[in-house]
């Protein structure tokens, strides 16, 4: 008999960025270890194995990008900005991918609303 396989002791939240690879990737997607905003919920990463987000970057082309989210000046850069990427949407096996905490942290609720909102927009979620 097998033994029961142990939780892991850290699970990602909805809100949290991650460190994820983003590889194999194809055209336009994201490659490499990049920053993730997680967008799913921590049951659903239990139950599951995925998480459910967007990708992030510090690229300065984004800078006024309706799809793309300005969190603001990376501490340890203050010249360069994070946005998360709300058109790179993603679904990973956090656990596979070598998922870990990055020193961003959890965003405020007023950070993530408007990620929500627009990826909301883009699945059809919510129409304006």
């Amino acid at each position: 008999m097998t033994p029961p396989r142990r939780p892991p002791s850290w699970v990602p939240e909805r809100g949290e960025v991650i460190w994820i690879d983003h590889n194999p990737q194809a055209g336009r997607e994201m490659k490499d270890h990049h920053p993730f905003l997680v967008l799913s919920t921590g049951p659903f990463h239990r139950a599951v194995g995925l998480v459910v987000g967007c990708a992030m970057t510090s690229a300065a082309t984004n800078e006024g990008s309706s799809l793309a989210v300005d969190l603001g000046p990376i501490p340890d850069r203050p010249t360069a900005h994070s946005y998360v990427l709300c058109h790179q949407i993603k679904s990973f096996d956090w656990r596979a991918r070598g998922a870990r905490s990055h020193p961003i942290g959890q965003l405020s609720d007023a950070q993530l609303e408007p990620v929500l909102d627009i990826v909301g927009q883009i699945l059809g979620f919510i129409t304006n």
